[in-house]
């Protein structure tokens, strides 16, 4: 299976998946809506909340990030605004991911009341869905350049728009606890949901299907690692893609990759996703890599890599749930191989 092929499954992929970005005012394209959502929230601000919330586009914090919980981050946190900051905040994170995107966003946030109530408020951090935190660097104008941070326990969402056009959105990252509801619960979250569903469940059917031969290629390791690799750090590691590459794949298995890699693409806003689309399809198959690390059924820890000359996927569910239901607790990030926030790797 050779690039036509893949391109062809991309193409089909796109189509069965619905995938709708959220429509902000106009037609005008994410990084303009971007721009105008940022502009709106930032004129409700307060001259003290300004200072907070606008940093320097250069602000060495605009590459930190992190999705553990903190005791503090850059930028103002929701539970600090107004109900109108609130809700032009609300507006600036769905101008800049899809409606599915912001689906997950926020029972990513709403998931924070079940941590709480698992933890019954003894945890170490406070458990809070109003603690994430809205940062802007550089004045939003669709005549400069300037960035957006929308992060906090779980969720790190970071973007570059250029002349009003989004030129960076990684990384982008997400993670559920649980992965899956396994215990009931008075947050009102319903028995079995689970957000990031297509993001494992499509990972399991593709290793799934694998013989022996195309295993003994995909397996790195029979021990998932407790962690993606790099987390927090400015750039993507640059490791050698490993794993079994997608021109040793049957078009059954690469259409199963196709759909699990459209899963984390569709979390952008139509034309950034279609940026991504366009850069796979110019991927040979042979560059395109899918590796996995430990069990291949749930409630075990498990790990999979995905990597190109232009991504990296990484997905790893090792951990516990806060009720104590073991491998319930998935993180999973997006990554640009060619350099996060705009800043090219030499």
């Amino acid at each position: 299976m050779r690039r036509h092929t893949l391109a062809v499954l991309a193409t089909l992929a796109v189509l069965t998946i619905p995938v709708t970005a959220w429509t902000v005012w106009d037609d005008a394209g994410p990084g303009a809506q971007m721009t105008r959502a940022a502009a709106a929230w930032l004129a409700s601000l307060t001259p003290e909340q300004r200072t907070t919330v606008l940093l320097a586009y250069d602000d060495e914090s605009r590459v930190g990030w992190h999705f553990i919980p903190l005791e503090w981050r850059k930028g103002l946190q929701v539970r600090d605004m107004t109900p109108e900051q609130r809700e032009l905040a609300t507006e600036l994170l769905r101008s800049s991911v899809s409606a599915m995107g912001y689906r997950k966003a926020e029972r990513i946030m709403q998931f924070e009341s079940l941590l709480n109530e698992f933890e019954k408020g003894a945890g170490r951090f406070l458990r809070d869905p109003e603690r994430y935190y809205f940062t802007l660097f550089g004045e939003p104008s669709n005549e400069s350049k300037w960035g957006l941070s929308i992060e906090g326990h779980h969720l790190s969402l970071n973007f570059v728009v250029e002349n009003g056009r989004v030129s960076s959105s990684t990384p982008q990252f997400f993670a559920a606890n649980p992965a899956v509801v396994l215990t009931t619960n008075n947050s009102g979250m319903p028995f079995g949901e689970r957000i990031l569903a297509k993001e494992e469940l499509l990972a399991f059917t593709l290793v799934n299907s694998l013989d022996d031969a195309q295993l003994t290629s995909a397996v790195i390791s029979e021990t998932a690692p407790e962690e993606i690799r790099a987390a927090g750090e400015p750039q993507p590691p640059q490791d050698a893609a490993v794993g079994i590459a997608a021109g040793q794949m049957t078009s059954a298995q690469l259409y199963i990759l196709r759909e699990l890699v459209e899963e984390y693409i569709a979390a952008m806003p139509e034309a950034v996703a279609d940026e991504r689309r366009a850069d796979l399809s110019q991927c040979d198959n042979d560059d395109i890599f899918f590796a996995w690390a430990g069990a291949k059924k749930p409630g075990i820890g498990h790990y999979y890599r995905i990597q190109s000359p232009t991504f990296l996927i990484e997905f790893v569910n090792t951990q516990p749930d806060a009720a104590g239901n073991p491998a319930n607790h998935i993180h999973c990030v997006w990554r640009d191989m060619r350099g996060d926030f705009a800043i090219p790797i030499e």
